[in-house]
């Protein structure tokens, strides 16, 4: 089991969220159930499936929460891009964005990596 509060991935990952949380707060009501609810989940999903994943006694088991978090962050990834193109969202505060997606992506593909060489 891990410290979540120590992990730099879920720290970021908490992080973005709450910049996604603020930068949804001017996006149109009638997409307060739609495509807003969508982001909000997928981005909550990312640091939730790490929680998850290190709250596990196995390895394995953590490896397989980081392949959903990975896949929500792919997911947050489309979502956000999709925002800009509808115009909810202006490009500059989406790059902001999706810089830090990128790098929270780049840290669960590592730790995935190097908990994958642990449980071989």
């Amino acid at each position: 089991m891990h410290n979540i509060k120590k992990l730099k991935i879920w720290n970021d990952s908490i992080d973005l969220c709450v910049d996604v949380y603020e930068a949804l707060a001017n996006m149109p009501n009638d997409e307060k159930y739609g495509l807003s609810s969508q982001i909000k989940r997928a981005a909550v999903s990312i640091s939730s499936n790490i929680a998850e994943g290190a709250g596990r006694e196995r390895e394995k088991e953590f490896y397989y929460f980081l392949n959903i978090a990975y896949g929500s962050s792919y997911e947050l990834q489309t979502q956000l891009i999709l925002c800009e193109k509808l115009k909810f969202i202006s490009s500059e505060i989406n790059k902001s964005l999706l810089d830090r997606l990128n790098d929270v992506q780049k840290m669960i593909y590592v730790f995935k990596e190097n908990i994958n060489k642990r449980i071989i």
